[in-house]
């Protein structure tokens, strides 16, 4: 789906989280993980996590859209202009890891803004998986596994 056509004017209704959820499986549908997996898996279970912690629907709209900004499946632009509410579109910029930014620096932007840590907490989780991080290769598994450990140490969330 282009852009132009998931945009819609600022004065209609929200989209959904339905809406959110086929939006963000169409603009990453060619995308992959590290392991070579669609990368929708990834945010159904980012999105399933968050529901299960508890998490608002505005919650579960932007664990559908946490990534497609730094990931390059929307932009910006996109985002500023599309029909969703202002605490998703702070959630998934606050989730938006810039280039060159230090984790400090990220983990402090995403504290900063309400209910962004519990989609970090749900993304985390996902990422950090025995059985997703088992396919990965050796390197790659450690340098990630070192990465979630000192994210959620920044973040304040329990190790493991």
């Amino acid at each position: 789906m282009g852009e132009e056509t998931a945009c819609r004017s600022a004065t209609e209704t929200y989209l959904n989280v339905r809406e959110v959820e086929s939006l963000a499986r169409q603009a990453h549908a060619q995308q992959t993980d590290k392991a070579g997996r669609p990368y929708a898996e990834h945010l159904a279970a980012v999105a399933n996590g968050v529901s299960a912690r508890g998490g608002s629907d505005e919650q579960v709209a932007t664990a559908w859209l946490h990534d497609a900004v730094e990931d390059g499946a929307l932009s910006r632009e996109w985002l500023s202009e599309a029909a969703l509410p202002p605490g998703v579109k702070a959630m998934v910029l606050a989730m938006t890891k810039q280039p060159g930014e230090s984790l400090d620096d990220y983990a402090e932007r995403i504290l900063s803004v309400p209910g962004a840590l519990l989609i970090k907490e749900a993304d985390i989780a996902h990422n950090s998986d025995p059985d997703r991080l088992s396919v990965l290769d050796p390197a790659t598994r450690d340098r990630l596994t070192a990465k979630y450990t000192r994210m959620r140490r920044l973040l304040g969330l329990a190790t493991g």
